[in-house]
């Protein structure tokens, strides 16, 4: 049976060469790719692949968001691959929360990538099993109260908002996260209003506060 396999990356090169790679195997297809997360949100449902390979960050979003998105709206919903630069706890979080398959970088090697999609189509996880497990003790610590407006934040904007709280200006930000200056005034638009900031140093001060221990 051959696996259809549809790319998410915002590097066209990145793509290109996922995808050949994966075009040498006689049991996989590549069926579709995208850019955005707008672009995959609006073609993967149509088809229906069996194995989506999700970069994390994107220029309009995370693949983390992507993956829980996709498969809310498909049955079934299709085994997730996040690929990332980055080791990044909370985005790993993240990706478990949404129901992703796998969590690799990108630094992989060709082999274990196709055998990673192989593995993952076939129902199988490539999560860490200790990774798993910090997740499932912070959904126990779970029950302890949560503030609703942090919550409401996507991963990148988490990710923005330690930043800012480090003192970083946007241009030093985009520079961290690969964004564009434009994209990361967005993000921090979007971030104060979710928390009903007015100013950055709110949201600064408010990040520091959540750093403490036993903040939430």
């Amino acid at each position: 049976m051959t696996i259809s396999v549809f790319l998410l990356d915002d590097h066209e090169i990145v793509r290109r060469g996922i995808a050949q790679l994966l075009e040498t195997e006689d049991d996989i297809e590549v069926v579709g790719e995208a850019g955005t997360a707008a672009q995959a949100l609006a073609r993967v449902p149509a088809l229906r692949p069996d194995v989506a390979i999700l970069d994390v960050r994107l220029p309009d979003g995370d693949g983390v968001t992507v993956c829980r998105n996709i498969r809310s709206v498909m049955t079934p919903p299709p085994a997730c691959l996040m690929l990332t630069s980055f080791s990044d706890d909370e985005a790993l979080f993240g990706a478990i929360m949404a129901g992703a398959s796998g969590y690799l970088l990108k630094q992989v090697a060709g082999i274990d990538l196709v055998g990673a999609v192989r593995t993952v189509a076939a129902g199988g996880s490539l999560l860490d099993p200790k990774a798993t497990g910090l997740v499932l003790e912070r959904l126990r610590r779970g029950a302890e109260p949560t503030d609703p407006k942090f919550e409401s934040l996507s991963p990148q904007e988490r990710r923005i908002l330690e930043l800012i709280a480090d003192g970083l200006t946007n241009r030093q930000i985009g520079a961290e996260l690969y964004l564009a200056e434009k994209t990361v005034k967005n993000y921090v638009s979007s971030l104060l209003h979710k928390l009903g900031f007015a100013r950055r140093t709110e949201a600064a001060v408010y990040a520091t506060e959540r750093r403490r221990p036993g903040a939430r």
